[in-house]
């Protein structure tokens, strides 16, 4: 083979980089396919065009397939690989006019970007109302010559090379090549252009899904793992791109782009209970029917008015079940915030691949300095946190160890980094490793989440490449135990949830398929009935055990807006997505969102909801202090974001 025409961005974790000033919130999301998005990234992608954020959405292939738009019911039509890529662009101008508010077959500005190295694209371009939505057909093929997955391969391979297809009625009139340094370049250019503060993308680490080969074909699924081997393939690309444009940025002395990630599940929503309630599913749903189309509608496209395999309610009615959840790779509780000596808080997040740290200007004011760079990168998007007894603060994440493609290792491994002195300066970055063995497995693992037990120890948690959990343990001297996986045969999802009962025992929670899974002091505590995706518990009161042995755990049930109390407490507390609760389990204080996306928090009896502000991204932390329950998360215009319900939204 070949070697590599460019050195591959190596990890890059020494800290003090500047940090650019993020101007105007501005999304841009990398799909394999049209209709990605609109099945794996909404409803985020909507909650983000409500509020004024303007998108940029990246389409790598064409989505021509075998070139024939089938229709229920009817004899399939002769194969025209141009035209369905036609009729399938034309199902997104029509899904992304309503999102903004216009009719579905409202007139767009269809024009051709030159991108890097000269390479052409349409770019399709609407706007309404304040909202702006940009369409990039980068136009790769889905299949080789002798069929083989064009970008799996491409990702692979050095020497291939592949020709774009020119898509009926597209203002780019002639076919372009592409090889894996071309692509990047190209993505890297496009970042470039637009500076994005909030990029979604694919799942570049699909979780390991052994189907025989029937099943597998069925679910559309690569051999091995949960999804398409295209999600995978420019997911890979989407972050070698981010890993890049951070590292070109170092290497010619600019400030470090600031921005966030966040990466979707695709077919993995087969595999588990369904997370999305009636209300935002037919949300959610309702975006794909004009993308789906009719043959009958008059949309002004002659080579078709949609993907029409995808139209109606076929959706919904689709075994597969891919619209009815929408999970995160990386799902976490936003930034890790805790209070200094001063009073003052301070909040740890992933900015730029890199970790980095704001502080509030003083104490009780709501507002944050600019960040500052801890280095680490690069970073998946979310820390795991503990405090020491002492007051010093542990971050841990997950570094791309290395992410090269083109035959190149892909690695992972969980870092550490640890203060010196409570407020203070942290110590370099350390690799704790990974509980599993060989690269592949270890692409695999879940966020960690950390908590310190009364005797000084700190628990650390992944979810493992099996599907179970894994721990290692800090010592109150500062040494760490090996990796070893906490025993038990559940399978669990990402989202663990760490802590502390009155007893000082230490319990781990996940929601499994058909129940959470409970460990206390790393011993299988039984299961807890029903599942339920999200988790979050507190600590039950004295003298109680909460339902739970020590905790009370607050679930949803699968496709449900209602949160449970393992008490059986009436919390009147719907939503989805992600729950976290603190407190205890007498007056708890729950944080999360409502129907349409806004967080919310009930406490002392009292529901708020916030209501003004820039768009939330991720996670969101609550902390409980002298001023009142505190809510913290990072906004879409890569700002973090202080809400005290009693007193305002502050940014």
């Amino acid at each position: 083979m070949p070697a590599s025409r460019r050195a591959v961005p190596a990890a890059d974790p020494a800290p003090g980089m500047p940090i650019a000033r993020s101007g105007r919130a501005q999304l841009m999301q990398f799909a394999a396919h049209p209709d990605d998005d609109l099945y794996f990234m909404n409803p985020d992608t909507q909650r983000m065009l409500d509020a004024g954020v303007p998108l940029v959405s990246v389409y790598v292939t064409a989505g021509e397939h075998t070139g024939v738009n089938r229709v229920a019911g009817m004899p399939a039509a002769s194969p025209d690989k141009a035209a369905y890529s036609s009729a399938r662009h034309q199902g997104l101008r029509q899904a992304y006019a309503e999102a903004i508010g216009l009719d579905r077959f409202a007139t767009w500005r269809r024009d051709v970007v030159t991108l890097r190295g000269g390479r052409q694209a349409e770019i399709d371009t609407l706007a309404h109302n304040g909202r702006r939505v940009e369409l990039i057909f980068l136009n790769l093929p889905m299949h080789t010559p002798r069929r083989y997955m064009a970008l799996p391969a491409l990702w692979r391979d050095r020497a291939l090379e592949l020709p774009t297809h020119v898509s009926a009625g597209s203002p780019v009139r002639r076919s372009q090549t592409y090889d894996h340094g071309r692509l990047v370049d190209v993505l890297v250019g496009l970042l470039e252009r637009y500076r994005p503060t909030v990029v979604q993308t694919l799942d570049p680490d699909p979780d390991i899904q052994l189907s025989d080969e029937a099943t597998r074909k069925r679910d559309s699924e690569q051999p091995g793992y949960s999804d398409h081997g295209d999600h995978t393939a420019v997911a890979c690309f989407s972050w070698a791109a981010l890993v890049r444009w951070v590292a070109d940025s170092a290497r010619d002395g600019a400030p470090i782009p600031a921005f966030a990630a966040t990466a979707f599940r695709g077919y993995y929503n087969r595999h588990w209970p369904k997370n999305l309630p009636p209300q935002v599913l037919r949300e959610k749903a309702g975006h794909l029917v004009p993308y789906g189309g009719d043959p009958s509608w008059e949309c002004g496209n002659p080579s078709g008015c949609g993907d029409y395999g995808v139209g109606g309610d076929r959706p919904l009615t689709n075994k597969k079940g891919w619209v009815r959840a929408t999970h995160h790779r990386w799902p976490g509780r936003g930034p890790a915030v805790h209070a200094q000596p001063d009073g003052r808080l301070v909040a740890h997040g992933v900015l730029g691949l890199r970790a980095v740290r704001w502080r509030e200007t003083e104490r009780g004011s709501g507002l944050w300095g600019e960040p500052e760079d801890l280095g680490g990168g690069p970073l998946a998007p979310e820390l795991g946190s503990a405090v020491l007894p002492d007051g010093r603060v542990l971050l841990v994440g997950i570094r791309f160890a290395a992410l090269g493609g083109h035959g190149g290792p892909n690695r992972r491994e969980v870092v550490l980094l640890e203060q010196r002195s409570p407020g203070g300066p942290f110590r370099a970055w350390r690799g704790l490793g990974n509980p599993e063995r060989g690269d592949d497995r270890g692409r695999r693992i879940g966020v960690p989440v950390a908590v310190t037990a009364p005797d000084g120890r700190v628990h650390l948690f992944v979810r493992d490449a099996g599907k179970g959990v894994s721990t290692r343990v800090r010592a109150a001297d500062g040494t760490w135990s090996r990796w070893r996986p906490l025993a038990g045969d559940a399978e669990v999802q990402d989202g663990l949830t760490a802590l502390v009962d009155g007893a000082g025992r230490v319990h781990v929670l996940a929601a499994g398929r058909e129940s959470v899974a409970h460990w206390i002091d790393g011993v299988p505590a039984g299961p807890l009935a029903g599942a339920g995706d999200p988790v979050a518990a507190v600590p039950a009161p004295r003298g109680t055990d909460g339902g739970a042995d020590g905790v009370v755990v607050y679930r949803r049930a699968p496709a449900s807006p209602e949160l449970l109390s393992s008490t059986g407490a009436d919390l009147s507390f719907d939503g989805y997505g992600g729950v976290t609760a603190a407190g205890d389990g007498r007056s708890p204080v729950l944080l999360g969102k409502d129907l349409r996306g806004r967080i919310q928090l009930r406490g002392a009896g009292r529901l708020h909801t916030r209501t003004q502000g820039t768009a939330a991204v991720g996670g969101t932390a609550l902390l409980l202090g002298p001023d009142g329950p505190t809510a913290v998360g990072l906004g879409a215009d890569a700002r973090p974001w202080l809400w005290r319900p009693e007193r305002g939204a502050r940014s």
